[in-house]
């Protein structure tokens, strides 16, 4: 019999705020994260714009010397997960320290340390890179740096799935918990690719938009969308085995009750035309949760701003949710802090965590008019207050990754 899971603590950082009660607070006002590129001169680039994070001071939420030896993805991760990490209460004296593990991944990794040591070697010679170069740059530091930072000797993975890092990474740590590798786990994702290699990169598939105007940059389900705007951050929470939670007295979030992760083996970078693998993702984790379509009152999508990610993501809610998908609210959190990559997924599971809490549906900011076949309630005009019980977020990756998990508002049944 699978454990129960319980969401007992809450990390982000963002392009709208450093903690949880800012980012919320800035999710709440409409704030739009969006702005000018100001980590490297982008006047040559195509694009122009991204969603930085801002105000972050590594020295004032970590060790100075142990931030030293890391880039700021990990930087990222490790405040993120001090604040869940606090957040829950958890005294690790009180427990044994090899149940306790994290699972947190980066699409990416540290794209500026590559593009830094290259110019090294280029310039220098071979023996002028950092020697620290490799461990600043592979994408497991994050959760490498959290379990050190932490204490954590359980379970220390990262799954790397492109944008749907930050799922499977939760869903992953769910796994954990149900089948007794664990009883707590730190989950999540991060990213900070914000360097000239990120943006010309993604500029090079004509993913990105182009559009210099913040608010109408990022635009999900619009029929003016015409590409995603690259974001910086982390989201990290604190799962736990529900009777241990209650065992401790942990103020619970929410239960953790459901995931569904299917791969589309159809495009290395397009979503299936007709929807059936994402959509079949969020009937596995329906169906594990234990729910109906009609029960699911609110879905944070994927919803990248991009033309064919919100055709086909809505084709696929139509798919998995039948007529059930036209009285649900749909929104994208992406119109206000862009696209974080692997960090999406984890900062889009505090929304619906906080969107539970509060009966709160952000607005789907910037989209004025939904383009064609696109027409689910996006909260397009105005945020949507409602008591939601039962909530699913969605995350599509690069090579066909699909990602969904359900959360349902906590009861002892």
């Amino acid at each position: 019999m699978k454990r129960r899971v319980a969401v007992t603590g809450l990390g982000a950082v963002t392009p709208i705020g450093n903690t949880v009660e800012e980012f919320w607070n800035g999710i709440r006002e409409g704030r739009v994260g969006i702005g000018p590129i100001t980590k490297f001169d982008a006047s040559g680039y195509e694009v122009r714009i991204a969603a930085e994070v801002k105000g972050f001071a590594a020295k004032e939420r970590l060790d100075f010397k142990s931030a030293k030896r890391m880039e700021l993805f990990s930087q990222y991760a490790v405040a993120a997960a001090k604040e869940a990490f606090a957040d829950a209460g958890i005294d690790l004296a009180q427990e044994d320290p090899y149940r306790a593990g994290v699972i947190i991944g980066s699409g990416i990794g540290s794209l500026k340390t590559v593009e830094d040591n290259y110019t090294r070697i280029v310039e220098k010679g071979p023996s002028r890179v950092n020697p620290l170069m490799v461990p600043m740059m592979i994408s497991n530091m994050a959760a490498g740096n959290v379990s050190i930072q932490l204490g954590l000797k359980g379970k220390c993975t990262n799954v790397v799935t492109a944008c749907a890092t930050g799922t499977n990474c939760i869903g992953d740590a769910l796994r954990a918990i149900q089948y007794g590798d664990a009883d707590i786990m730190l989950a999540g994702g991060t990213e900070s690719c914000i360097c000239p290699t990120g943006v010309a990169g993604f500029t090079g598939l004509t993913a990105l938009s182009k559009t210099e105007d913040p608010l109408r940059a990022s635009i999900p389900f619009d029929k003016d969308r015409n590409g995603f705007v690259l974001g910086e951050g982390a989201g990290i929470v604190v799962l736990e085995e529900l009777e241990h939670a209650k065992r401790r007295g942990a103020h619970i979030y929410a239960e953790l009750a459901g995931y569904g992760c299917t791969g589309d083996a159809y495009h290395i970078t397009s979503p299936a035309e007709d929807g059936e693998g994402a959509g079949t993702a969020m009937k596995l984790a329906m169906q594990e949760a234990g729910v109906s379509p009609e029960e699911v009152g609110y879905i944070n999508a994927h919803g990248t701003s991009t033309f064919y990610n919100d055709l086909y993501e809505t084709r696929a809610i139509k798919y998995a949710m039948g007529e059930a998908a036209h009285q649900t609210v749909v929104n994208s959190t992406k119109s206000m802090i862009g696209h974080l990559l692997g960090a999406a997924g984890g900062v889009e599971f505090v929304v619906c965590v906080k969107t539970m809490q509060d009966g709160f549906i952000h607005q789907t900011v910037g989209t004025s008019e939904a383009g064609e076949e696109c027409d689910l309630n996006y909260a397009v005009g105005a945020p949507v207050e409602k008591e939601v019980n039962i909530c699913m977020t969605n995350s599509l990756g690069f090579g066909g990754h699909n990602a969904t998990l359900v959360l349902k508002k906590y009861s002892e049944m």
